[in-house]
């Protein structure tokens, strides 16, 4: 009996396929979890060699004087007998450095971008999940992803060629290129990442939720608006959060249709200046190890902490929203 227990707490012997078959497994385990790594990596080599570089604007003492954080974020005298003035000239004689214009600019551009973008977006992936006959979803959903392939310097191309004209024959711009032509290049780069994540959202609800909803009376719009886009609320603000993170560092669309002008102005119609076009358009011609250099490097550690920043709130209110439709179960 004892020797009947023991042979059947033999493990078994693998046959030659099988043990190939497990070799196999765990070596493309190990593939995917080095490239799992390497991105990792990557991304942290990156950060250091950012934060570095804009290190030196705080460590030498000549560039901590041009680039103060006074100087980067309040108002700087421009000439004399004139009030100071949030000014952004790197290179002069007496460099003013004030982020202020930048940051306004770019937030006009993402604010067009988004106001724009968010209700095309959405509305056409509700659509596409449930009013859309399935012919014409095979054919509307690639049509707009397809936008996604499209390079952002075409899309420039395009807004400063074609939309820059247009809007100003339209509404009477004082400024061919400005602040709203760039807001809506940018809202045709974003329409795609919403379209696409706010369809598979609204797609992943069950459909025992709309047999439900219908089962009670309610019309098919009335499903769609009450029940499916509350269920997929968390899914959409994933969305936008990932459209806001495209628009707040896209370059060559503001590059391109902006105007470039670094100025403080609530018109939506002005010239306007990101910080991502700031960089495109300086790190090519500044001096390497100047404080223009290390400013610029700065600015680009800004966008990735608003980024991450802005994910972080995102995550979190999007837990929050989710906890509140399932009665905090989730």
């Amino acid at each position: 009996m004892e020797q009947r227990l023991a042979g059947s707490m033999v493990a078994p012997q693998l046959t030659p396929a099988a043990r190939r078959r497990q070799l196999r497994e765990k070596a493309i385990a190990g593939l995917i979890t080095v490239m799992a790594f390497t991105g990792i990596a990557a991304l942290v080599l990156i950060i250091v060699f950012i934060a570095k570089e804009a290190l030196g604007l705080f460590l030498d003492p000549h560039a901590r004087e041009e680039a103060s954080l006074s100087k980067m974020f309040l108002a700087q005298p421009t000439r004399p007998g004139r009030p100071p003035a949030f000014v952004w000239q790197p290179v002069s004689s007496v460099p003013k450095v004030s982020m202020i214009p930048l940051f306004i600019g770019t937030l006009k551009t993402t604010l067009v971008a988004m106001v724009v973008a968010v209700p095309a977006g959405v509305a056409a992936a509700l659509f596409a999940a449930e009013f859309a006959p399935r012919r014409l979803r095979e054919l509307l959903k690639p049509v707009i992803e397809l936008l996604a392939g499209i390079p952002s310097v075409v899309l420039g191309f395009f807004a400063l060629m074609v939309l820059a004209s247009f809007l100003q024959d339209t509404f009477g711009f004082t400024y061919r290129l400005n602040g709203v032509v760039a807001g809506l290049g940018l809202a045709l780069a974003i329409v795609p990442v919403i379209f696409t994540v706010s369809e598979d959202a609204l797609t992943a609800v069950p459909r025992s939720y709309r047999e439900a909803s219908l089962a009670l009376g309610a019309t098919p719009w009335e499903t769609a608006w009450k029940v499916v886009l509350p269920a997929a609320a968390p899914g959409i603000l994933a969305a936008c959060v990932l459209g806001f993170g495209r628009a707040i560092g896209e370059t060559m669309i503001v590059l391109m249709a902006s105007g470039n002008a670094a100025v403080v102005s609530a018109n939506l119609g002005d010239s306007v200046r990101s910080l991502s076009a700031t960089i495109a358009a300086e790190m090519g011609e500044v001096v390497v190890g100047s404080p223009h250099y290390s400013l610029l490097f700065f600015i680009g550690v800004e966008l990735f902490v608003f980024t991450f920043v802005l994910n972080m709130v995102a995550s979190s209110w999007t837990k929050r929203v989710l906890r509140k439709l399932t009665g905090g179960a989730a």
